[in-house]
């Protein structure tokens, strides 16, 4: 019966998680969308070369308690009222510090504007300290309809502002303006929906003590924002604010994607599999079906995406944005293979392996780093380094998959049998669709025709060789998943 109620919970988790993660990617790109013609790729640039040093502080605010907080198995309101006070302390004392550092910053990128273009921004984290434990306690009970409905009301009235200080000239501000007002409004519904409230009775004991096991998670999430942020940090140095723009905006076109499916696992999958941790067999079987749906769901929407990338990017942005067409054809590749990784990372820390989870993320981004520099030196521009940056990510699932065998015998036959049917279709549907639609002229016809005729192909194709995981989908949609 327990085994029932959770699976009818992750069920639950998934499709929630899966309707408000695609229409926050829905939104986002009808923002997008508007933000691209009215702004250039350097108004992109200048503000995406800030993005490394908000995203660093920000991690370091949350300190990895969030997970720490998910995997004790009934925290007490001590536990809360711990971590609230030791985000809110070392919020206030990053933005401090981050306030005397910006005009460095702007020093470091040859740009004096970014000094108070940074000051702005770095507002974000610090409002983002006055709500981590309540997102916690959302993430923790699953409630994710709950969770979804903050993030999708904070998209609107954030995005609505970006736009409206766009359209009147303020140019990249609008951008910054609507990154921080988000995540003003996600604090404030977090709160609205949290039975959790703070006390004065400030005891720290429980945060240090969960920070033995966050702080690998901290030194974990400090890695793996260096190694998302790398390209804008390295090409806003070496090449300037356009072509940063290029490839933040294909990037971030990319990660809505991405984030459809990969915030599907987030919500539910370190829960979930922290519940069976004690009940190996059962573990191995949750973990498979997981690999299972993000193989089926995410190498048909990614690689799709990147066989209309170019024609997509035309149309939303006009000709200025061209170059980002190619770029995001590429990433997509990449896009492909990330929600493969995060179910990884999430079964190292639902396995109370925090350690592992730090290695494999350091040593990846320490591989990053060393192979843009190396490329750099010798003379290679953005291309090759992003052929260099898919290969290594595909490459490293390897890592993954090692340690995935040493702990829970995951085999590497069963993952070849879980993703390799599902990625061949792919492959076959969409070289089927390019060679037919190749002769249509027309952008919107030929994007439209791709679209649905990959559709409806690998649908067909799915159905006919009566892949399980397809008819369970369905089942879910049609309130039938029992």
């Amino acid at each position: 019966m327990a085994q029932d109620t959770l699976k009818e919970r992750t069920a639950r988790g998934l499709l929630w998680g899966g309707l408000s993660n695609t229409l926050m990617q829905l939104l986002g790109a009808l923002f997008g969308l508007a933000l691209m013609r009215l702004l250039t790729p350097a108004d992109w640039g200048k503000v995406a070369m800030l993005g490394i040093f908000a995203t660093l502080a920000s991690t370091l605010q949350e300190s990895g308690f969030t997970a720490a907080l998910c995997n004790r198995k009934e925290p007490t309101d001590n536990d809360y009222n711990s971590v609230f006070w030791v985000n809110l302390m070392v919020s206030g004392g990053l933005y401090v510090f981050l306030w005397f550092m910006a005009p460095y910053i702007a020093r470091f990128y040859n740009d004096p504007e970014l000094t108070y273009l940074a000051r702005f921004l770095f507002l974000g984290f610090l409002l983002s300290g006055m709500g981590t434990v309540q997102r916690a306690y959302l993430f923790g009970h699953l409630m994710v309809r709950e969770t979804g409905i903050c993030n999708i009301t904070a998209m609107v009235l954030s995005n609505s502002l970006g736009v409206l200080l766009a359209y009147n000239g303020f140019a990249y501000w609008g951008i910054v303006a609507q990154q921080v007002t988000f995540v003003l409004f996600v604090q404030l519904l977090s709160w609205y929906f949290s039975s959790w409230r703070p006390s004065l009775k400030i005891d720290l004991g429980p945060a240090r003590e969960m920070f033995t096991f966050s702080s690998k998670l901290l030194l974990t999430n400090i890695f793996r924002n260096l190694y998302d942020q790398a390209f804008n940090v390295l090409l806003g140095k070496w090449f300037g604010h356009r072509q940063t723009g290029i490839y933040s905006t294909a990037r971030k076109w990319d990660d809505m994607a991405t984030n459809i499916i990969n915030g599907m696992v987030n919500n539910v999958a370190q829960p979930t599999l922290a519940q069976v941790a004690t009940e190996p067999g059962h573990y191995v079987h949750v973990f498979r079906k997981m690999l299972r749906f993000i193989s089926f769901i995410c190498f048909p929407a990614m690689l799709g995406l990147a066989t209309i990338a170019r024609e997509f990017i035309l149309l939303a942005g006009g000709e200025k944005w061209a170059e980002s067409g190619q770029v995001l054809s590429l990433l997509c590749i990449y896009g492909a293979f990330v929600p493969v990784t995060t179910l990884y990372s999430n079964l190292t820390i639902s396995r109370a392996h925090s350690g592992v989870n730090m290695a494999c993320t350091v040593g990846q981004c320490l591989a990053v780093w060393a192979g843009l520099l190396a490329l750099h030196l010798l003379g290679y521009g953005m291309y090759p380094m992003i052929g260099f940056f898919i290969a290594l990510n595909i490459l490293w699932l390897g890592v993954w998959q090692w340690w995935a065998k040493r702990l829970i015998g995951m085999r590497w036959r069963w993952v070849a049998m879980d993703t390799l049917p599902f990625l061949g279709f792919t492959v076959g549907v969409l070289a089927l669709t390019w060679w037919v639609t190749q002769p249509i002229a027309n952008l919107w016809l030929l994007m439209s025709a791709r679209i649905v005729l990959a559709t409806v192909l690998y649908a067909g194709i799915m159905w006919a060789s009566g892949a399980r995981i397809m008819r369970e989908a369905m089942g879910y949609l049609l309130h039938r998943g029992r």
